[in-house]
């Protein structure tokens, strides 16, 4: 059994101010490129992980998805009461805590495999639920799921109460409260600059504690932004409008926050592809992937070679992906 996941966008979260009894939401944006290619067979009596090319492999995402692969199949297998060994080859993969998503997709594409070979009808977000993605932002699960562009609404203070990161809540996904298919003339162009990153862990949850809740009006002007220019400007196929959307988000609310606390350099290539003509330009996650929205992506890779320079990292030229994970 093979099961082919996307990567995600995550454009920013809607609301860390929580006056209105909800917190979290987030907007997001599924990927062709980079992907997830994961291969499962019923094999042994324990849990065996394998690396196609593991010589390629830098050695902690090596590790990183040995982990989230051991924790998610016992965590499914625990609920479904398997019996048994199993063995995951990992065909393709792509960079760890780079703000692309990979560990959402990795855990989902385990349960996902699990349930199958079991013949149980489990729906993504239950899946996300029992391996523990999910509890901040319903982007990747909702990405696994349908792909496209996505807006999900958050979690109640009853759910959720305190403001944390996916990685220390235990929170179900939110509802996904948009979903459109995303122009596939459209094309994005990742730049992964080699800085390590600033924020993970322990760190991003003192992030969390210290810098919210976010100002209202803050929260307001970013929902006014989201609704009135944003959204329309997919349905509408405006790239200027969706472009002018992005640029504006990254100054605004947490998402300012989170770039805030880069390193210099992160902005500087962000500036540097909107001066080359890219339409919207912002940072994925808390990086330290840098997205340029374009319908002219070979001038875009020509400056990001040039903005990378000297630090040095890896371009992407991808589009968007309008379905979820294939078996």
């Amino acid at each position: 059994m093979i099961i082919k996941t996307p990567s995600r966008l995550h454009l920013t979260l809607i609301d860390l101010n929580g006056s209105l009894g909800r917190i979290d939401g987030g907007v997001g944006l599924t990927l062709e490129k980079p992907r997830l290619v994961l291969e499962m067979n019923q094999k042994g009596s324990e849990i065996a992980v394998e690396f196609k090319n593991r010589q390629n492999i830098p050695v902690n995402v090596i590790n990183d998805y040995e982990d989230k692969i051991r924790n998610s199949a016992h965590r499914m297998i625990e609920y479904l009461h398997l019996e048994g060994g199993y063995s995951f080859t990992i065909h393709e993969t792509y960079p760890s805590h780079s703000g692309l998503g990979s560990g959402t997709q990795l855990s989902l594409a385990v349960g996902k495999l699990l349930s199958d070979l079991d013949n149980r009808e489990i729906s993504v977000p239950q899946i996300a639920n029992i391996v523990g993605r999910g509890g901040t932002s319903g982007i990747g699960v909702a990405s696994f799921d349908e792909g496209g562009f996505i807006i999900d609404g958050g979690h109640h203070h009853g759910e959720k109460p305190d403001f944390l990161p996916s990685s220390a809540s235990e929170a179900s996904p939110p509802p996904i409260i948009a979903r459109y298919d995303f122009p596939k003339d459209w094309k994005v162009v990742l730049v992964i600059p080699h800085v390590e990153k600033n924020v993970s862990g322990e760190k991003e949850v003192n992030i969390f504690q210290k810098y919210c809740p976010i100002p209202l009006e803050e929260v307001q002007r970013l929902s006014h932004l989201l609704l009135m220019k944003m959204m329309p400007a997919v349905l509408e196929k405006d790239l200027e409008g969706f472009g002018e959307a992005v640029n504006s988000i990254q100054n605004i609310g947490f998402k300012k926050i989170e770039n805030r606390l880069q390193k210099p350099v992160i902005g500087e290539i962000m500036q540097f592809l909107r001066d080359a003509g890219a339409p919207g330009v912002g940072m994925s996650s808390f990086g330290p992937t840098i997205y340029a929205v374009t319908d002219s992506p070979q001038s875009i890779v020509s400056a990001a070679n040039d903005a990378l320079a000297d630090v040095g990292g890896n371009i992407i030229e991808t589009r968007a992906q309008n379905n979820g994970a294939v078996r």
